[in-house]
């Protein structure tokens, strides 16, 4: 058992989970923030704003996700090379389209819940009430 009584192998596979998820949070958000930037055409002003909106509210989730890796004892994945190489989902270059933009944030949106739903499968099995509460409030 670790220090807040989880059992030690199950918490380091939801660990790695976790830092998977961390590692497609960074992505995404570095992908909205390439949006945000980037975008042309006649709906950039509500794109530009929706846009940061998106990634506020990603760079603080994956604060909590780093958090909640280190209250599991692992250590959070941190650099950009980690992050590209362990994200389920990939850098996009020079996103200039609305439309493109929101249907790649979609599709990675849509890897997230995947992700999410997978952890919250293993967290429940071990009563890890920690982890199922911060996934069940993502997806919801």
């Amino acid at each position: 058992m670790n220090s807040i009584g989880l059992p030690t192998q199950e918490t380091k596979q939801i660990v790695v989970k976790l830092n998977e998820l961390l590692a497609t949070y960074s992505v995404q958000y570095m992908n909205t923030r390439g949006f945000h930037w980037n975008i042309k055409g006649k709906e950039f002003f509500e794109l530009h704003l929706k846009f940061e909106e998106i990634y506020n509210a990603l760079v603080l989730q994956i604060d909590e996700i780093a958090e909640r890796i280190l209250t599991l004892e692992g250590t959070p994945l941190h650099s950009y090379t980690d992050n590209v190489k362990h994200s389920k989902i990939t850098e996009r270059v020079n996103v200039t389209n609305g439309i493109d933009g929101l249907q790649h944030l979609l599709d990675g949106y849509k890897t997230i819940i995947s992700i999410q739903r997978e952890i919250l499968k293993l967290a429940g099995e071990i009563n890890d009430e920690g982890t199922v509460s911060q996934m069940s409030d993502y997806i919801t």
